[in-house]
């Protein structure tokens, strides 16, 4: 019996996972040979959807995701693509997109013609037989867990410097207790969790960076020149 072209864990079918959930394993051909998520552990990895090959904006995201691959590379994040297309038709886009744009897609293409893999991330309806509506991200921290998830419509493209910052913002919050503010970019102050209790509320007061005592503001904690404050 020949080898199916991927192979979706028994959470195929199930409900799409959400936040803080455990990421569907899978294992499946790729551009760049046969991958599965549960190899990655320990990286984190972003899997994004497209909905066809030799699409003009899914085109313009994989350029630009190629441009930036560097940056994830740096952060230990895996870039992972997906489209339900088979691995044939991914080779010839690649090579298409080498002709025409002169850049070489870095990161593995992965094929689900059976859409087992998009079905198992709620990319597509349970019984739907089209890939049109499918335009997922999936941020994945090393342990397997979900940390974030973008849907996008057909038609509009994915920001990748959007994608980098929630990486370093998700990343900065899983590797130590603080938070990110509105519009917060790589090296800006950060946020300190509130108090939970009333005597660390009262403790607060008067804090020249804490304007009321469930908001305190600090440098960076991953800064090699910040101070831990508290």
């Amino acid at each position: 019996m020949s080898r199916p072209d991927s192979e979706a864990s028994s959470s195929s079918y199930m409900a799409a996972p959400f936040l803080y959930d455990e990421a569907p394993d899978f294992a499946a051909r790729s551009t760049h040979g046969d991958i599965s998520l549960k190899a990655l552990r320990g990286r984190w990895v972003l899997l994004f959807s497209h909905p066809a090959d030799f699409t003009p904006v899914c085109t313009s995201e994989l350029i630009a995701f190629a441009r930036s691959a560097h940056r994830f590379e740096a952060l230990n994040c895996q870039l992972l693509a997906l489209s339900v297309d088979g691995l044939y038709s991914h080779l010839a886009w690649l090579n298409s997109i080498k002709v025409n744009f002169d850049i070489d897609i870095p990161f593995p293409l992965i094929e689900d013609p059976s859409m087992s893999v998009a079905r198992a991330f709620g990319m597509l309806p349970r019984h739907s037989h089209s890939s049109g509506t499918v335009r997922g991200t999936f941020l994945i921290d090393p342990e397997g867990v979900i940390q974030s998830i973008n849907w996008y419509p057909i038609s509009t493209g994915r920001s990748v410097q959007e994608q980098l910052r929630q990486l370093e913002a998700i990343k900065l919050s899983y590797e130590v207790p603080f938070y990110t503010p509105a519009e917060w970019q790589s090296g800006d102050d950060t946020i300190v969790p509130p108090p939970r209790t009333i005597e660390g509320a009262r403790a607060r007061l008067g804090d020249t960076q804490a304007p009321d005592w469930y908001y305190k503001t600090c440098s960076n904690p991953l800064s090699p020149s910040a101070g831990r404050q508290q």
